[in-house]
């Protein structure tokens, strides 16, 4: 069993982690105010199961490998900035129909943009590298810690989480018009460059 002592410096450094501001928390907000928390699901869905996904990866010692080479992190941080370039593109080409079509309802992001969102992102990948080699005891069965700590990281992002899709949902989710849906579209989109540019200075 994992000491209360260790859950505590657990959640003093996942909380302000996971809660902080950054590309990910961005795009649930964005994706709040956008398409409701309903319809937010499908894409928090796909976040939270790459949080797991990375959580065993380097839980397991498998993420040890993928660290040992310089060019790792490099390649994700550019692979992330082309991803929310591409969401950025999306979020604006949704609010410039071609001329005489009619606007559509906004259909949504999906599961694996979600997942995409999480794998692309350096940020996650070093906090939650950072996280193992902290809270992992050698002495005890990994296994059984990598599952306690695994699950104890998907409360916190789901609890963490909610606050930035509800957020997203009551500031901007009140403004349905098409004249609010376009500008909308075209602020959330000028915000995922903005943040791609970020990370690319970074």
């Amino acid at each position: 069993m994992i000491a209360w002592n260790t859950w505590l410096l657990f959640l003093g450094f996942t909380v302000p982690m996971v809660f902080s501001p950054g590309p990910g928390n961005t795009l649930l907000a964005t994706a709040g105010a956008r398409f409701g928390i309903r319809g937010t699901l499908p894409f928090w869905a796909g976040f939270e199961a790459a949080n797991i996904a990375l959580c065993l990866l380097y839980g397991l010692g498998l993420g040890g490998a993928l660290q040992g080479h310089p060019g790792f992190e490099l390649a994700l941080k550019w692979a992330g900035i082309a991803y929310l370039v591409y969401l950025g593109w999306n979020f604006i080409r949704s609010a410039t129909p071609a001329e005489g079509a009619q606007t559509a309802a906004p259909t949504g992001l999906r599961f694996s943009d979600g997942f995409l969102a999480v794998a692309l992102n350096p940020k996650i990948h070093s906090t939650i590298a950072v996280m193992f080699s902290q809270f992992l005891d050698p002495g005890r069965s990994s296994g059984s810690q990598v599952t306690q700590f695994t699950l104890a990281f998907l409360a916190v992002g789901i609890l963490c989480h909610f606050p930035w899709v509800y957020g997203g949902q009551v500031i901007l989710g009140r403004f349905r018009s098409a004249r609010a849906t376009r500008i909308q579209g075209w602020c959330f989109g000028i915000c995922m460059l903005l943040v791609a540019a970020w990370l690319a200075l970074s």
